[in-house]
C-alpha cells in the first residue's frame, strides 16, 4: 500500500512538474486535482501498462526500447482525455510531458 501512495505522490509531483515547466501542458485547479489525476495514472502504469508492454515487446525490441515513450506518452494522453482540467496543446507538449514525468519517476525510485 506505501508504494502504491509512493506512486501517486511520485506521479502527482511530476505532474506539477510538466505543468509548471512545459508550456502547451496545463493541469487547471488545485492540488486535488493533482491527485486525482495521479491516482488515475498510477492505476494505468500498475494495471494497463504490463499489458501494452506485453503486447508491443517486438516493437520495443526492434526501437531498442524506445517504444517506452510512445506507450507512456498514450497513458499520458488517455488519463488526460479524461479530465476536462488537463489541457494539452499539442504533440511536442505531450512529449515534453512524458520526458518530465519519466524523469521524475526515476529519480524517485532510485530514492526509496
Amino acid at each position: 500500500m506505501g508504494n502504491f501512495l509512493l506512486r501517486i505522490a511520485t506521479n502527482s509531483l511530476g505532474l506539477y512538474l510538466a505543468a509548471w515547466f512545459v508550456p502547451g501542458f496545463l493541469v487547471q485547479g488545485g492540488w486535488k486535482e493533482y491527485i486525482l489525476a495521479g491516482l488515475v495514472l498510477a492505476l494505468f502504469n500498475m494495471l494497463v501498462k504490463p499489458v501494452v508492454k506485453l503486447i508491443s515487446l517486438p516493437l520495443i525490441v526492434i526501437t531498442l526500447g524506445l517504444f517506452t515513450v510512445v506507450i507512456n506518452a498514450a497513458i499520458l494522453w488517455t488519463v488526460a482525455s479524461f479530465f476536462s482540467f488537463i489541457a494539452i496543446s499539442g504533440l511536442t507538449a505531450l512529449l515534453l510531458a512524458t520526458f518530465v514525468l519519466s524523469i521524475v519517476n526515476v529519480l524517485t525510485s532510485h530514492v526509496s
